[in-house]
Order: structure tokens, then sequence, then C-alpha cells
């Protein structure tokens, strides 16, 4: 539609310039030759010879300049808008010669100036003013059409080039603004479509990614915990066995249970590289489930603690038997002593203290428990991830507890602070 508009408008203004140029042409008269009227003149001046004046011929209905010139040459009279140069001249330029005569001798020329030149010169000018205008007109135009092609067309393609470059980037987050009342707004708009559902589809992709992760994070970590017993029984049965037969089967039983022990690590490991947080599910509970979670891992009944105050805690039961499993292991592993478990409350917490009466850390060493993988000095031919107390430590803080650690004069103490109800 729009380029048959541009063509009618050329066409419209070709045509109209045509028609102007021949009106102007028409309207150029060219002076007809009055015969009469020079006869008069050469008459006049013939008689008044000697004596012409500006008042000779004030009656003289000759309307084309002219000029009288003696038989020498000099100009005796010419008409103010007429300026004699020679004949010569006056011959190049097509003019009327006649000559005067007295008593039959010639006494001098009229000359009679020819304005044909001087009209087609004009008539050239304004032909050469008026195409020009037209084609200045034309022009314009052009420009104002093309900038019109760009903004509706050049442009928005230029910007889908630009939001496919960003899209194949990855950056889904910018809109593609247009109008959508231009040549490609319905395109455009489907484009647009396009991001917002990639977007969604890479949202639920990480969603889901995100989901597996925690589910094989929180798995990974659980079965550490059943495994650690199992190592911990085994252990046990290697103390109190005699026959070689069940020592075998107990170292077997043993090793396989090391073996998915560092499996489970490395899996968990790798998983909480790239998860950033794993789910909690705080709610309230009885403080009585704590000894259930502490009898849990009473083994080999060494671990002794006072009754715990009756009261409703702020927690998730199972990231706090992890976080209890986690202190316990490291006792039993790192420490190899019995341990007691000091409990009170105090300014709104419920207060664990488990106690073990090993030789504890380096004071340069307690400030790093709580960094991921860290491990102290003290784990030579001790397996471990190191990332026990970090995940604890993560855990207490999102269910709106603490933890924390020091050195006794007779042993180590992990602090437990849970956020009463």
């Amino acid at each position: 539609m729009k380029i048959k508009f541009l063509i009618v408008t050329i066409l419209v203004v070709f045509s109209v310039s045509i028609v102007l140029s021949v009106i102007v042409i028409k309207n150029k008269n060219f002076t007809d030759v009055d015969v009469v009227a020079i006869n008069d003149v050469i008459k006049t001046v013939e008689k008044n010879w000697g004596q012409v004046s500006e008042e000779t011929f004030q009656n003289s209905d000759l309307k084309q300049p002219f000029s009288i010139i003696d038989h020498l040459g000099n100009v005796i009279y010419q008409t103010s808008d007429n300026h004699f140069i020679d004949l010569y001249d006056s011959i190049k330029n097509r003019d009327t010669i006649i000559d005067l005569k007295q008593d039959d001798e010639s006494v001098g020329k009229i000359i009679i100036h020819n304005n044909e030149q001087e009209i087609v010169q004009q008539m050239k000018s304004e032909l050469v003013t008026f195409v020009s205008l037209i084609f200045g007109v034309l022009m314009i135009f052009s420009i104002l059409y093309i900038i019109y092609i760009y903004r509706t067309i050049l442009k928005p393609f230029q910007q889908l080039q630009n939001f496919a470059a960003s899209v194949a980037r990855g950056n889904l987050d910018i809109p593609l603004n247009m109008d959508k009342n231009n040549y490609f707004g319905a395109f455009t708009e489907s484009f647009d479509l396009l991001r917002e559902e990639l977007g969604c589809a890479r949202q639920r992709e990480y969603e889901s990614n995100r989901s597996k992760k925690e589910l094989v994070a929180t798995l990974s970590h659980d079965v550490k915990t059943p495994v650690a017993s199992i190592k911990a029984i085994s252990e046990l049965m290697l103390m109190q066995a005699n026959e070689d037969k069940v020592i075998k089967q107990v170292n077997t039983i043993y090793s396989k249970a090391e073996q998915i022990d560092l499996l489970v690590t490395d899996m968990f490991h790798a998983t909480l590289e790239e998860l950033q947080q794993l789910k909690l599910t705080v709610t309230e509970v009885s403080s009585e489930m704590l000894v259930d979670m502490i009898e849990n891992v009473n083994y080999d009944d060494q671990i002794f603690y006072d009754p715990i105050p009756q009261c409703i805690i702020l927690t998730d039961p199972v990231r706090m038997q992890q976080v209890i499993d986690n202190i316990i292991s490291n006792s039993y592993k790192y420490a190899g002593t019995k341990v007691t478990i000091k409990s009170q409350i105090y300014q709104g917490y419920l207060e664990l203290h488990v106690i073990d009466f090993g030789s504890g850390i380096s004071e340069e060493e307690l400030p790093l428990l709580f960094n991921k993988y860290y491990r102290g000095r003290n784990v030579k031919g001790k397996n471990g991830s190191g990332l026990g107390l970090y995940i604890s430590k993560y855990f207490m803080e999102n269910m709106y507890g603490h933890i924390s650690c020091y050195n006794r004069e007779d042993g180590f103490t992990v602090a437990l602070k849970i956020k009463l109800a």
C-alpha cells in the first residue's frame, strides 16, 4: 500500500510539473511586428530629421524599443529601454534595420530591437528555476520517505537482530519493546512471547535441577548417618569377637560400610558444590524429641546426659538429628572418650553442651572449624570431608539457633542454642 502511494505521488508531481511548464511557455508572448507603427515612426523621423526629441514620439504606437543613428553610426535618439551598441550587434541580434532618407539620400537608420532572445532566455531561467523547485520537492519527499522506511522497517529489523543476539547470549530479562502497530507488530510480539516462554522454561529447568540436587544432597548426607552407625557397631563387635571367622565377617562389613561412606561423601561433595542451600521446615516440637535423637547415636552407652528441661522448641527434627549425629560422631572419632551432655534454658534458648574429654584443638584453629571442607591437624588417619560442622552451623542458623565450640582444660565442648517457641 505504501509503495503504491509513493508511485502515485511521484506521478502526480511530475504531471503537475509538466502542466505548469506548458503554462509558463504559453504565457510568454513574443511581440508582433507592427508595420503601420513602424512606418509612422519612419515618416515622423524623416520629417523632423535634425530635430528628433522625446516629444517627437509621444503619440507613437510602436511598442518595441528602437534607436536612431546617423550615417556615421552615431546615436541621435533611442528609447529608454533600448541600449544600442553598434550595427554588428544589432545584426547579430536580428534587429529590424531600416534606412532613413531625405531627398532620396540616406541620412541614417532606425534600428528596432528584437526582444525574442531575451524572452527565450527569461523563459529558460524560469523553467530551470521551476524544474529545480520540483526536484527539490521530490528530494525532500524522498528523504522523508526514506526516514519513514528506516523507522518502520529497517530499525525494527535491527532491533530484532540485537534482540536475537541477546537471547542467544542467554539474556532473557530484557523485553523486546516495539510498536505493535508497525508492519511487523504481531511478528515482533511473537518473538517477545518466545523470550518469555524460554525464560519460564529455563526457570522450570533450574527449579527441577535444584530440587534434584537438594534431594541428592539430603539423601547422601542422611545415608552417612546409618553408615556411621554400622561402622561404629562393627568396631564394637571387632573388640568383642574371638573367632577368626566372625572377625573376618565383621571386617568385611566394616570395609564395605567404609566404601559406601566414601562414595556417599564424594556424591555429597559434588552436589553441595552447586547447591546454595538445603531446605528446612522449622516447626514447634517438644524437647523430649532430643532424648530420642541422642539415644539414636548412643551406640555403646558412652553418652551420659542430664534430664533435658521440658519445653517447646523451634526446630526441624530431621536436620537437628543430623546436627547431633555430626557432633557426636566427631567426638567419637577425634576424642575417643565418653561424651557428656548438659542442658539448660537460658535467655530464650535451650542450650545443649556436648562435652568430650579429648585433647581438643589449637586456639588458632577454632575460628576455622565451621568453614567448608576445613579439617584440623588431628585428622591424620581419620576419614572425613570437612563438611559436618559447616552443615551443622547452616542448619542451626536457619532454625533460629546458634552453634559454637571452645576448648576446656580437660577436653572440648560444642554448644548448641535451640530457640524456644
